[in-house]
């Protein structure tokens, strides 16, 4: 086995990693520093050296999820003009995003009311520019005729909360493959937006292409 293989990670990565550990399965107020520093196989002094205050981690923590996350959606809606089509390949994007990543969405959904002051601003920016890509997309084709909604206000809103719990169950070891589950939601996604037949639907019948 090669060096790099057994190499320890950097200390400020398994800070990280400890700290997304915790806040998920603890909850940021319910995650002390020695606990913290314990999980990383640091002291509590030297462990300030490498996070400096909680909130700081937690808000970089967020930061960096909500980026990536925002960018992906950013590439989908670039890369799709038909509203139709650029719904489920958001659909797909959040529902692998979510079911490679469960304790990343844990903390980014459940832990906003943790932050303070710019650090929350900036946090909830982010969240709010990934929702907005949804309402335009889900706008764009309600406008269009392609979706057919009693509510437009809940259609906004339905199927990004329903694709986001799929990081609270999702197990890779279950019977669905995350690829196919991803094509079960957009079904879902279609019925809840009461989809034509053909929004998000090639006309020359090939299968929309994954993201």
């Amino acid at each position: 086995m090669r060096a790099a293989e057994t190499a320890p990670a950097p200390t400020a990565q398994r800070v990280r990693e400890a700290a997304l550990e915790l806040f998920a399965e603890r909850g940021y107020h319910g995650t002390g520093i020695r606990q913290l520093a314990e999980r990383a196989g640091l002291s509590s002094a030297s462990l300030y050296h490498h996070m400096g205050s909680k909130e700081e981690l937690l808000g970089a923590l967020m930061r960096e999820s909500l980026e990536r996350l925002l960018a992906e959606a950013q590439a989908v809606a670039a890369g799709e003009p038909d509203p139709g089509e650029r719904l489920c390949a958001l659909v797909r994007m959040h529902v692998r995003s979510h079911g490679e990543r469960p304790l990343e969405t844990r903390v980014v959904d459940g832990e906003v009311a943790a932050l303070t002051g710019p650090v929350r601003a900036e946090v909830v920016a982010l969240r709010d520019r990934y929702e907005a890509l949804w309402h335009a997309t889900i706008d764009a084709g309600l406008d269009a005729g392609q979706f057919h909604v009693t509510s437009p206000d809940l259609a906004r809103r339905a199927p990004l909360e329903m694709c986001s719990g799929v990081a609270r169950w999702f197990d890779p070891a279950g019977p669905t493959a995350l690829p196919d589950l991803a094509e079960q939601y957009v079904d879902l996604a279609r019925a809840l937006l009461g989809a034509t037949a053909t929004a998000g639907r090639r006309v020359d019948g090939d299968t929309p292409r994954p993201v």
